[in-house]
């Protein structure tokens, strides 16, 4: 795998998504502060690494032929919607209550810049958003079967809510249980980050019209790719003196198995991934290469 050309890969991607992140920013802000706040958490920079996997998981499941540019449009309502909630996430996270961190991608997180009560909203905002984006049939192909949009919806749901990223969260500021051992704490992140991750990949499964064989496949690659990608992060936050357990939260990866056995479990979840959309053939090259990527990563 070429570092240079994944991140050319990767930057042509994120900048599809981006146009339609902008928009939101301009024709589609809200009013005010409330604006500027919502603007201040998109724009803060970032991978785009959940819609980034949206496009490349419709690009492993199409069939291709006649229309596919047209049916590759279905993969942009998910892929924003995606980034829209990961997004809100963040800023709630950031705040007093949760996190309580001052910095979020070297600026102000959006509660120190526009105060508690505009971060709250503008995390309410874009989560709001999210859903209009994806169930609004201006923005997917004029041919798109209505039960597709509805199946996404659902689908963001439960990745978003209770069932997933907000009932993962709930175990990382002690509401529904202690994490004392590598399975609970595989279940925590399964949640709070693997969730939307599983989603994206599915999403752009969906909008290709994948197989329900091909879709499990996607769900299986989702979900070790976001188990590894969170092991990388407890191993990166080791090496930067910042580990999870610090601020008396659950213990991060390296602290239950030891910083050498994290990055191997995270290369073996990484091949598993691999092996998971192994059948899709050249089109799923840039799964593959995503999944090593998260794995091996040092920033």
């Amino acid at each position: 795998m070429n570092p240079s050309d994944l991140e050319e890969r990767l930057a042509r991607r994120r900048a599809e998504v981006e146009r339609d992140l902008a928009h939101l920013c301009t024709a589609g802000q809200a009013p005010g502060r409330l604006g500027e706040a919502v603007a201040h958490a998109l724009e803060g920079g970032g991978k785009r690494l959940r819609p980034v996997l949206v496009l490349a998981a419709f690009d492993a499941a199409d069939r291709g032929g006649p229309g596919a540019a047209s049916r590759r449009r279905a993969a942009i309502p998910p892929a924003v919607a995606v980034e829209l909630v990961h997004t809100y996430s963040l800023v709630h996270d950031d705040l007093p209550a949760i996190d309580d961190d001052d910095t979020r991608r070297g600026r102000p997180s959006c509660h120190r810049a526009y105060g508690e009560a505009a971060a709250i909203l503008a995390g309410d905002a874009l989560l709001t958003e999210a859903f209009r984006v994806l169930a609004d049939p201006r923005g997917y192909p004029p041919d798109t079967p209505a039960p597709l949009v509805r199946d996404l919806v659902v689908a963001l749901a439960e990745a978003a809510g209770h069932r997933g990223m907000v009932g993962g969260q709930a175990v990382d500021v002690g509401l529904a249980g202690p994490v004392r051992d590598a399975e609970s704490l595989d279940a925590l992140h399964r949640g709070k980050t693997g969730a939307l991750f599983v989603f994206s990949a599915v999403a752009g499964g969906m909008a290709a019209g994948a197989t329900p064989e091909r879709l499990a496949a996607l769900r299986t690659y989702g979900d070790r790719l976001g188990l590894a990608f969170q092991i990388a992060d407890d191993v990166l936050d080791l090496a930067q003196d910042a580990p999870g357990e610090e601020a008396g939260g659950p213990p991060s990866y390296p602290a239950l198995l030891g910083e050498a056995a994290s990055r191997a479990r995270a290369r073996q979840l990484a091949g598993e991934a691999a092996a998971a959309v192994e059948g899709f053939g050249p089109g799923a090259a840039l799964l593959v290469d995503l999944a090593w990527h998260a794995a091996e990563r040092r920033r």
